[in-house]
């Protein structure tokens, strides 16, 4: 299989939604309330969109404005993910890494945080990474404004990263297959030996990856499991996991090998649930030159 044989890539302009400058007057409870009434209401607009009923995409947008459009559910994303609410995801990355020894080696762990929402997170200050932020919608200068799907591929090695940060991204992608085109991609950008870091060796190339809890045990089409099965086919072992109340935490690191790929990864009830949500990834066999 031909990881360098490329596909035209999807802009994700229209997923993970841009950053807006948080509020503090907006409760725990009313941001998460707004959240999920927003993502209810932008399921149905593009199941309406799908099906070509006009009619019902423009009702369903005029509800969406209605909640203050994207620039309050923003505000509410940033409350929610904010320092002081407990919302720094890279901390439990640190909890995971030789710390002491890692402020001591030569070289810093050069990290790709796609998604950044600051400059100022954990990892960003802990003297241990050499961070590139990028965000679709930059509201600091340190974040470049760009799509991951987008970003031009490295030319050489020293361009790729040890790291990429998928904090809380995967799931704003509007659909399946971008998710697994996502997850894809990051194999063009990762270094695939590490030498020069040596603490942290075992531990890297890899990918940092945070979902919502409920995209791993409460859909109807992916579980735990398939996250694993997935990511097996591109190369990638997990060796770190944490779950808590509301998220899934995974570091994944990529080896030499990857499994045979010989279907596609299609999408299929696993879960039956008048109350489980509809999350999957799918990805696409490329077949062999």
């Amino acid at each position: 299989m031909g990881v360098n044989k490329k596909q035209p890539r999807k802009s994700l302009s229209h997923g993970r939604p841009p950053n807006a400058k948080p509020s503090r007057t907006m409760s725990r409870k009313a941001s998460r309330s707004l959240i999920n009434t927003h993502h209810q209401l932008e399921k149905q607009r593009q199941q309406a969109a799908k099906k070509g009923d006009k009619q019902a995409e423009a009702a369903i947008s005029a509800n969406l404005a209605k909640l203050g459009g994207i620039a309050k559910y923003q505000e509410a994303s940033l409350q929610g993910q904010s320092v002081d609410r407990g919302g720094d995801t890279s901390r439990v990355l640190l909890e995971w890494l030789p710390l002491e020894e890692l402020k001591n080696a030569q070289q810093r762990i050069r990290m790709l945080e796609v998604g950044a929402l600051s400059t100022r997170n954990a990892c960003s200050v802990s003297g241990v990474f050499d961070v590139v932020h990028i965000d679709l919608n930059s509201q600091e200068p340190g974040i470049q404004q760009q799509d991951f799907m987008e970003r031009p591929l490295p030319k050489d090695e020293a361009e790729k990263f040890d790291m990429i940060s998928l904090s809380l991204v995967i799931n704003f992608v509007p659909n399946a297959e971008g998710r697994g085109e996502m997850l894809r991609r990051t194999l063009d950008f990762l270094r695939l030996k590490i030498s020069a870091v040596s603490a942290a060796e075992h531990l890297l190339p890899s990918v940092f990856l945070v979902v919502p809890r409920s995209c791993v045990d409460n859909s109807r089409y992916f579980t735990d499991a398939r996250l694993q099965e997935l990511m097996a086919l591109l190369g990638y072992v997990r060796i770190r996991a944490k779950m808590t109340q509301k998220l899934a935490y995974g570091l994944w690191t990529r080896t030499d090998t990857r499994v045979p790929f010989l279907a596609d990864f299609t999408k299929k009830e696993l879960n039956p649930g008048r109350t489980r949500n509809n999350f999957a990834i799918t990805l696409k066999r490329i077949p062999e030159s």
